[in-house]
């Protein structure tokens, strides 16, 4: 696969020269962007592949929605239908993407709306009366101009450790992280000191208007099901499958093996649709535990007790209280 990846660096070299143009043809106003007069934020990567958006969004979404109404727009990935669609919470993950899904379960009071317009999904949402809108993973969307953007990259795969698609995982040249007002490391593990964090500064050389954040993933206590809340210590003692649909369980199989679980895993690509076959083939599982996002997509299909999920959050190192500020000044500011 290496070897195939490193085959295809013309092809990459020719992406790169094709996405620095269209962001240069952007920047000097040569096609345009659209601003708004209300608060858009953008939550997005340079790398194809999870950096924890969903956990960044949903932590956008309890600090703002005490004091506005909040709406996120995502494209929906993978969703069967067309259009702007603003959720109910009752659709299906295959018609409303897995993420927006989750996202409308968890809050019920937020507008969660997608399309893959995002112009016209804003101005559908300004019809709603949405004060604020977050962007969903929009960072290479440069039809619109949001007003904050924040950058994520995984602590284990930095952008600028990357190359070019399909050499590399990059969707645009690393300068396009100069756009980014807010950058944050995600995934972090949990051990991480100050001397590694200013080797990771370094690294990124950061612009002087940019501020740097690191986070790690928060795994939940509990597991969780439709009918049913339980510790997860409670399956020490019990022999269990994790199904996993997402870029990247590597940080979920490690926290498991350390809370000395036993469990054998299926992978499966990020937003998997599961197959007829593979549901049957799950069902004869006796207890599944899953991610939230795979989670909206299996619930339907299986009986009470057997499948459940562990929640997950956005944990800052440090600095949080000033994160917090920095978003909520952006809020009040128009």
């Amino acid at each position: 696969m290496k070897i195939l990846r490193k085959m295809l660096l013309p092809f990459a070299l020719l992406y790169g020269f094709v996405t620095w143009s269209r962001n240069f043809f952007y920047n000097s106003g040569i096609l345009k962007s659209k601003s708004y007069k209300f608060p858009v934020i953008c939550v997005g990567n340079l790398n194809a592949g999870g950096t924890g958006k969903s956990p960044m969004i949903e932590y956008l979404l309890k600090l703002l929605l005490p004091e506005f109404k909040v709406a996120t727009l995502s494209r929906g990935y993978k969703r069967s239908s067309k259009g702007y669609r603003l959720l109910s919470g009752t659709e299906t993950a295959t018609e409303a993407g897995d993420e927006p899904l989750q996202f409308k379960r968890k809050f019920k009071n937020a507008l969660i709306a997608v399309d893959a317009d995002r112009r016209n999904g804003i101005e559908k949402l300004q019809q709603e009366n949405a004060e604020i809108v977050l962007l969903d993973d929009a960072f290479q969307h440069r039809k619109v101009q949001a007003g904050l953007n924040i950058l994520l990259t995984a602590y284990g795969d930095l952008y600028v450790n990357d190359f070019m698609l399909p050499t590399g995982y990059l969707r645009e040249p690393t300068v396009g992280a100069e756009r980014a007002k807010i950058v944050v490391v995600t995934k972090c593990p949990p051990n991480l000191t100050k001397t590694e964090m200013e080797s990771i500064r370094v690294r990124l050389k950061l612009q002087n208007y940019q501020q740097l954040y690191f986070s790690f993933i928060d795994y939940g206590e509990e597991i969780i099901s439709e009918t049913t809340i339980a510790p997860l210590s409670s399956l020490k003692d019990k022999n269990f499958t994790l199904v996993t649909g997402i870029a990247n369980p590597k940080p979920l199989t490690d926290y498991l093996e350390a809370q000395e679980l036993d469990f054998k895993h299926l992978a499966f690509n990020d937003h998997h649709n599961f197959t007829n076959t593979e549901i049957v083939r799950l069902q004869k599982e006796s207890l599944l535990l899953t991610t939230e996002k795979d989670y909206v997509r299996l619930r339907e299909n299986f009986e009470n007790g057997q499948l459940f999920y562990l929640p997950v959050k956005t944990s800052f190192f440090n600095k949080e209280e000033v994160f917090k500020q920095e978003i909520l000044s952006f809020a009040h500011k128009k």
